[in-house]
């Protein structure tokens, strides 16, 4: 194994951030704001995907556009609750990106443990991520 250079993170500490969305300028704004050497994004452009792919990728975040295909965001977020509670999967940590901020009531029923309103601030997602990371945002915050 090669020797890590400086800034390069090693594969213990790199995170692996499932994003779920059909939107290409969105999926391009979530890569801009998190991805770097220690975070990786993977994609999925249907909510019908989310739960394998959160076996698949082994990821540590789900972030869910509400606005996706023929499943969305929510719904996605209700199912990987159940399935999760189930032990079919691995329990996620989940941010809901919503419309309108009339939706936050929605998103914390789904079972979100965070939520944002479009368009992003990509420091208000960061700090949100690492917030949800770190377990200190409540269901819906």
């Amino acid at each position: 194994m090669a020797a890590a250079g400086p800034g390069a993170a090693s594969l213990a500490t790199v995170r692996t951030i499932l994003l779920a969305s059909d939107d290409d300028a969105l999926v391009a704004e979530v890569d801009a704001a998190l991805v770097d050497d220690d975070t990786r994004l993977a994609v999925v452009k249907a909510g019908r995907d989310v739960a394998d792919a959160v076996v698949e990728v082994g990821c540590d975040l789900v972030v869910l556009d509400l606005q996706i295909g023929n499943m969305g965001g929510m719904a996605a977020c209700r199912h990987l609750r159940l399935e999760s509670g189930a032990g079919r999967i691995p329990d996620q940590r989940i941010i809901l990106l919503l419309d309108r901020a009339a939706d936050a009531l929605l998103a914390h029923q789904s079972g979100a443990d965070a939520h944002l309103v479009k368009p992003l601030d990509a420091l208000r997602l960061q700090d949100t991520v690492a917030e949800v990371l770190a377990d200190r945002r409540s269901v819906g915050a």
